[in-house]
């Protein structure tokens, strides 16, 4: 008899997704709750899964949580290093650089949310600055495809700061103004 024959004769499930499911959920409980509100049982009902499956797969929260927030960094960076990419000249680059501000980051409430949340859990617990700071590294050098590093630095922060502006403001954002902030960064 087979390993997966042995499984489901034994009634347990055979669920070879359930640590991806596990991440994703928690990231879901995240985005509602907050990371103080996130909790193994929280986890484990919203992924559908039985509560011991969360220590079966992780030693503790901790783990999760650093599983949870690396996938959502690795995600974003991978949208903006593709945005990037795909620009060929300056001017296009500079496009680019509009694009994330007024369509890429933070382009939903629940992108807001993580973010901020693994900025403050970074802020507290310096081990989850590795992930930020990978994070970081990798904008930055999908930008110095195009700029300096001086440029691609102040253009990081500029991004980050007109991104968080366009998410929380509550006046209508004119993309106008990442333009010209684009433009000032670059002469």
């Amino acid at each position: 008899m087979s390993t997966s024959d042995r499984s489901l004769s034994s009634g347990r499930r055979l669920d070879p997704d359930r640590r991806e499911r596990i991440i994703d959920a928690c990231l879901d409980v995240i985005a509602e709750r907050g990371v103080a509100g996130t909790s193994h049982r929280r986890v484990a009902a919203a992924a559908g899964v039985p509560l011991g499956s969360m220590t079966y797969h992780f030693t503790g929260m901790s783990e999760l949580l650093r599983e949870a927030f690396s996938r959502f960094a690795v995600s974003v960076a991978a949208q903006f290093e593709a945005r990037m990419a795909a620009a060929s000249t300056p001017e296009e680059a500079k496009s680019a650089v509009v694009a994330i501000i007024t369509d890429d980051v933070f382009a939903t409430r629940r992108d807001v949310v993580l973010t901020q949340e693994l900025y403050t859990i970074a802020a507290r617990d310096p081990s989850f600055r590795t992930l930020t700071d990978d994070w970081m590294r990798r904008s930055r050098r999908a930008l110095e495809r195009h700029f300096d590093p001086e440029t691609a630095r102040l253009l990081d922060a500029l991004i980050e700061g007109l991104s968080m502006h366009r998410a929380l403001d509550t006046a209508p954002h004119d993309r106008s103004v990442a333009v010209q902030a684009v433009e000032r960064i670059t002469r």
